[in-house]
């Protein structure tokens, strides 16, 4: 397996395996297991250390958004904060979105029925900082064809990335060199203060 087919493979078979329990699933395991070990091995030549985590939802529960995600441990090791590299599998397409996101949840538990406001204003100021990467990870806004708050908040809190078609998924170079494209932007920010910056402009507006 390669990070395409893996990628592929949860793409194509996420609306069929949601109509069975998730426990003990063949494609759940692909996404905490599977998925997670061949985005490690392409992420081998970059430099580290990165935390890989796969997510198909919690308990008895399938996720309306499954995710597979890259986590610097420096900025954070949950997708709840921070900001992280994240592949994100819409409802309502077969398409994958590679984004640069914000943490989620944590905005929801702050700013509440704001949070989406707040993520999307947030994410214009760190493009701007990020501008260098706008030919290269030119999307600047995913749907991901669901309703609810995390499902919407993923969307509110993508930065920039890039999204993929079936088709896409069969070149395992352009995936890996779009993943080194991606962590060079994920460390760029870090590097330009996160969301630090950001975060105090907002609050003195």
């Amino acid at each position: 397996m390669s990070l395409g087919h893996a990628l592929r493979r949860i793409v194509e078979e996420y609306p069929l395996a949601r109509t069975d329990p998730p426990a003990g699933h063949p494609l759940a395991h692909v996404i905490r297991k599977g998925a997670p070990d061949e985005l490690r091995r392409a992420l081998a030549p970059l430099d580290g250390p990165f935390l890989v985590k796969g997510s198909p939802g919690r308990g008895s529960h399938w996720a309306a958004v499954p995710w597979l995600a890259v986590f610097d441990p420096a900025v954070t090791t949950s997708a709840t904060r921070g900001y992280y590299l994240v592949y994100l599998f819409p409802a309502h397409r077969e398409a994958v979105h590679l984004s640069l996101a914000q943490g989620t949840v944590a905005a929801i538990r702050e700013h509440g029925p704001r949070s989406g406001e707040y993520l999307r204003a947030s994410g214009a100021r760190l493009r701007e900082r990020l501008s260098d990467f706008s030919d290269a990870l030119p999307v600047s806004a995913i749907t991901l064809g669901s309703a609810g708050e995390l499902p919407e908040g993923y969307e509110a809190a993508h930065i920039l990335g890039l999204t993929y078609d079936l088709a896409d998924l069969g070149d395992e170079r352009r995936l890996r060199a779009d993943l080194a494209t991606g962590l060079a932007a994920y460390r760029a920010l870090k590097a330009r203060g996160g969301l630090e910056l950001t975060a105090q402009r907002l609050k003195c507006q």
